[in-house]
């Protein structure tokens, strides 16, 4: 007697000869040869802001053909509900609602924004306690309660952020990261201001320029040191490994011995960046304080963004300034495009030169 053939659900593919399950998007990636995320923008409407070349949208194409891939409709459906909240994710050692801190301009910005687009914000702030946390697998799935979120701070776990770019959910990055495929960002044009800050120190008269910053591989540090040496560069002053003083500990390894020593072998003039901790200009200023420099009579001072909070009293910091509201407001308009479906792109924000008080011209020394 012949069996009763089974009925397959609606809507679900068949799988493929030996298989009894669905083929899954990782596999699909893992034949192609490239990331799930890659896999998602393909497959997806959502494209994240990123480009894919045709060779690797076909070698993803092949992958679906030769598995037999066909997405979830639950899932899609899922992905696809709104509820008019957009996220907000800080991995920062407390999260920036305090006005003195350096990302609250951001969220100014963003609230301006979304309330502009009809959105309402939702501040996971559990980020920065440890409570609930950012460590440890799916940390991150919590943000999946809005429709996208926005992800800002120096060290963000880069897979738990491609994870959600491959689910197709609407992640947009405040700050360079495309170091991660497929990950949609908006940054400050750090290169041309941080090169800008190098040509005035110049016009000053100084020949050797230090730059002095935190020891990591963060894009906004690496963007503010490659405009640094871009800007040596086309002054025609000296600049590799000894023109850059990295540190983890900037406070401890900024010693004013190592200041004098500068000072001795012909440095004029010495340029900090700014990050979030404000240690590698705490450590410049504190250091040029405790040798006794009468600045900018002596040596000038510069920074590549502003001052940590308690240093902002002090004498105006020669250097630029970092258009934070301009910055969350971008990030609001590339998310609104991705929970829409749309492709998003925004250019990066420039910064604005701030002349301070802190430089001026080269002393001369016999």
């Amino acid at each position: 007697m012949e069996e009763p053939r089974k009925r397959s659900r609606p809507g679900r593919a068949p799988a493929p000869a030996g298989r009894t399950s669905r083929p899954r998007q990782a596999e699909v990636a893992r034949l192609a040869g490239v990331s799930q995320a890659t896999v998602s923008l393909v497959l997806g409407a959502r494209k994240q802001g990123a480009t894919i070349s045709e060779e690797t949208r076909q070698k993803v194409l092949d992958a679906v053909r030769a598995l037999g891939y066909v997405p979830d409709p639950a899932a899609s459906r899922l992905a696809a509900a709104r509820n008019n909240l957009l996220g907000v994710f800080s991995f920062t050692s407390t999260f920036p609602t305090d006005v003195q801190h350096s990302y609250y301009p951001f969220l100014v910005g963003v609230e301006q924004e979304a309330a502009a687009r009809g959105y309402d914000l939702v501040l996971f702030t559990g980020s920065s306690t440890g409570g609930a946390g950012a460590a440890g697998p799916n940390a991150l799935s919590r943000v999946r309660l809005a429709d996208g979120c926005l992800f800002l701070g120096r060290h963000a776990p880069a897979d738990e952020l491609l994870r959600l770019v491959a689910d197709g959910f609407p992640v947009v990055h405040l700050g360079r990261r495309d170091e991660l495929e497929g990950l949609a960002w908006v940054g400050a044009d750090y290169i041309s201001a941080s090169q800008e800050v190098v040509a005035h120190l110049a016009e000053l008269g100084h020949r050797r320029i230090v730059l002095v910053r935190e020891d990591d591989e963060a894009p906004a540090s690496t963007d503010r040191e490659h405009g640094f040496l871009k800007g040596l560069e086309e002054a025609g002053l000296p600049g590799g490994p000894a023109a850059v003083f990295r540190s983890a500990d900037p406070e401890r390894d900024l010693t004013a011995e190592r200041l004098r020593g500068w000072l001795d072998d012909g440095v004029t003039a010495f340029v900090a960046e700014e990050t979030d901790t404000g240690d590698a200009w705490r450590a410049l200023h504190g250091a040029a304080h405790f040798v006794g420099i009468d600045c900018p009579r002596d040596a000038s001072l510069a920074l590549l963004g502003s001052p940590p909070p308690d240093l902002a009293d002090g004498p105006v910091p020669t250097g630029f300034d970092v258009p934070r509201p301009q910055l969350g407001a971008a990030a609001v308009r590339m998310l609104a495009a991705l929970v829409a479906g749309e492709k998003a792109t925004e250019p990066l924000v420039a910064c604005a030169f701030r002349p301070g008080s802190t430089a001026g011209p080269a002393p001369v020394r016999l």
